[in-house]
């Protein structure tokens, strides 16, 4: 029997002979308990348990977080399945053994008296509902879906996997899941995981993921389940260390920021490259030509800046003469010397040296009072490190350095750069880098964002960044050498996944390979996955899309969409009036359910924005949030990545391709554009398309 799909009003059949309405009955039920465990935090008084106000703060937000992870969202489904094993979970599987039957969900939820009701996802017992199959049953007799309407549970379809006579069938309440209109922020994929991707998000803490997957295959849903799922996992040492995920700008994060809070996982801070390396004393007023940024953002910096701190170094010229009482303690040059030499040659930051620099000295002052007889304790070895002359000496052997006034010295100062870059950069590249008209001040300063990443790599070479325990980066293959360095400085004593697609590279200094790439994170030794089965871009749309590929991102594998939507592309030459056909277009798409992404070049959205508002359509922009009522997005190509609409009108194709700085840029932004509908493309165009997406291109 195949898997099939039952769609009953409970009230049409008795309680015993309708299975439909007893999954109701269960889902009302489970929503009491949930009502109940979130009654029963609510109702804590801390009066008793408290040993004071600090405490008392700590615990109530800690029980404000746990009111808020118990929320029941009104059309979130509680639970999106049912396991039937064919023995008890860990029992010998011996013959009549009793099975157990599990509702799988969003989070745990359980009766008065403890018993489960709803499993969360991510416990090891739920896993078969992700991996098993035919092939591969793992002991599970049923696996049961259900569907949604509105938050109302409508259906349910069945597999028999530990059956032979049932064949292997497409699920067609999975399909209609990823399928469902996209209305409002980034939803999660729980209930679709696929088990590729389930065996990336169940992968361990310890170790560091490079997902290379093509649009449409889930990488960022994948991204931001492994985090749930990891919390869930080492949730003490997570608590302790924290978890970020990083995303290319401001309107993505706003697009994702619902999808971990839906999962119960409240604790997760978000935030951008530019953000991680801001400071509060600094801004951003400038901007890079793409050339002098590719110079800023390569790795060789690091190595400019290294040498720039440490040339602050110098050996001492003259002894250092301590005098304690009636007592002088002298310290020959050559000896302070070699304390400096020492601290250079050993691993750690210029300004743990510097600390330890004093300590060092007095040690050899201490070294000779028991020479001298005396007994001199701790005590007497902190005072001489506080004493005026070793401070001097400290001062002028190894001064501080403030990393903002370095950088500034360095893109102002030609022989300052020139005497750190020689061997490293040629004159041309430190040409690139130098300011015309120079800065007197760091707070006068133009700076760009590459600089401030400069910054940031200068501040770590003094003092150590904060690691946290998990970082997730979505859309990586935009990162520079130098950012992938600041993001790694915040995992070094964690693990990272990185998430991205080489064909999406639309930066100049765009991502080449992934091994180079985690190289520069500091995870040379993370697995890298590819997900290459698509599952929210149609067929059609992505083989047109991919005609792109030999010349954006040669031997990279295409995606396979497991979705043929028949009459889901539209590519039209207008023969004039373009602005008349674009409106007519989302007219046109408005029709449908779902969100609609109007995507054209950056240079043209001001006047497309105008004919909008002119025909009567109002349009939101990327980052603020559909509605029923709000559903056209207005879209300029440059932040269209990592977006997605039921519907996409794009603009003028060869229009995009000419807004970024060389061909193969413009191409790759062209592929970002022609990959964000779920449902249906219309590309229009009165210039004629890019060589590779003409009709005689093979």
């Amino acid at each position: 029997m195949p898997a099939h799909a039952h769609v009953t009003d409970p009230a049409d059949a008795p309680a015993a002979t309708d299975p439909l309405g007893r999954e109701r009955a269960h889902l009302a039920a489970s929503r009491s308990a949930l009502r109940a465990m979130r009654e029963d935090v609510e109702n804590l008084d801390l009066r008793d348990v408290t040993a004071n106000w600090v405490n008392a703060i700590v615990l109530q937000a800690q029980i404000d977080d746990r009111i808020k992870a118990l929320a029941d969202l009104a059309h979130t489904p509680l639970f999106f399945g049912r396991l039937t094993y064919l023995h008890a979970p860990g029992a010998e599987l011996a013959e009549g053994a009793e099975g157990e039957q599990f509702y799988i969900g969003r989070r745990h939820v359980h009766d008065a008296g403890g018993d489960p009701m709803v499993i969360d996802w991510r416990a090891p017992v739920s896993q078969p509902f992700y991996r098993a199959s035919k092939n591969d049953p793992q002991d599970i007799g049923l696996r049961r879906r259900f569907g949604y309407t509105g938050g109302e549970l409508t259906a349910y379809e069945d597999e028999h996997l530990s059956d032979p006579a049932e064949a292997a069938a497409v699920s067609k309440l999975l399909q209609q899941e990823i399928e469902r209109p996209r209305v409002g922020p980034m939803r999660d994929i729980v209930a679709t995981i696929q088990p590729e991707q389930d065996e990336i998000v169940r992968s361990g803490l310890s170790g560091s993921v490079c997902v290379q997957g093509g649009p449409g295959t889930g990488k960022t849903a994948v991204g931001l389940h492994r985090v749930a799922y990891l919390l869930y996992a080492h949730r003490d040492r997570l608590a302790r260390t924290g978890t970020l995920v990083i995303g290319p700008n401001r309107s993505f994060l706003h697009y994702i920021e619902q999808v971990l809070p839906a999962l119960g996982e409240l604790e997760v801070k978000q935030a951008t490259v530019d953000d991680l390396v801001a400071r509060a004393d600094l801004e951003v007023r400038g901007t890079d030509p793409a050339e002098t940024a590719v110079v800023k953002g390569d790795a060789r910096m690091a190595e400019v800046l290294r040498r720039a701190v440490h040339s602050h170094v110098s050996e001492p010229v003259e002894p250092l003469m301590v005098v304690r009482g009636s007592r002088r303690w002298r310290v020959p040059a050559y000896e302070i010397a070699e304390i400096v030499t020492e601290l250079q040659n050993r691993d750690i930051r210029y300004g743990a040296a510097r600390d330890a620099l004093p300590q060092r000295i007095a040690h050899a002052v201490l070294v000779r009072m028991e020479q001298a007889g005396e007994a001199p304790d701790d005590r007497v070895q902190d005072a001489v490190a506080r004493n005026p002359a070793v401070k001097a000496v400290v001062k002028a052997v190894w001064p501080l350095v403030e990393p903002p006034k370095l950088v500034l010295r360095l893109l102002s100062d030609p022989e300052f750069l020139a005497a750190h870059a020689d061997g490293i950069l040629s004159a041309a590249e430190q040409e690139l880098l130098l300011w015309a008209k120079p800065a007197r001040s760091t707070k006068t300063a133009k700076w760009s964002a590459a600089d401030l990443v400069l910054i940031d790599e200068t501040t770590d070479l003094v003092e150590r960044t904060h690691s946290l325990g998990h970082v997730v980066i979505d859309e990586a293959q935009d990162l520079s050498p130098m950012q992938y360095r600041a993001v790694g400085r915040r995992c070094t004593t964690g693990s990272a996944t990185v998430l991205g697609d080489l064909a999406q590279g639309t930066t100049p200094w765009a991502t080449r390979s992934w091994d180079e790439a985690l190289g520069h994170l500091g995870k040379p030794g993370a697995v890298l996955e590819e997900l290459t089965a698509g599952f929210r871009v149609p067929r059609e749309v992505i083989a047109y899309a991919s005609r792109l590929l030999p010349s954006i991102s040669p031997g990279l594998s295409p995606v396979s969409s497991v979705r043929e939507t028949p009459g889901s592309l539209i590519v039209s030459e207008v023969a004039s009036d373009l602005p008349s056909a674009v409106i007519a277009a989302c007219r046109a798409s408005l029709v449908h359910e779902g969100s609609i992404g109007l995507i054209a070049a950056d240079a043209r959205i001001p006047e497309l924005g105008e004919a909008l508002l002119a025909a009567g359509l109002p349009y939101l922009s990327p980052g603020e949030e559909t509605t029923a009522e709000s559903r056209l997005t207005l879209v300029p190509a440059s932040l269209a990545k990592g977006l997605e609409y039921d519907y996409v009108v794009l603009h003028e194709p060869a229009e995009v391709v000419a807004g970024e700085p060389d061909e193969r840029t413009g191409l790759r932004r062209l592929y970002v554009c022609l990959t964000r509908a779920v449902s249906g493309l219309t590309v229009l165009h009165t210039t004629p398309l890019p060589k590779p997406l003409t009709p005689t291109t093979p």
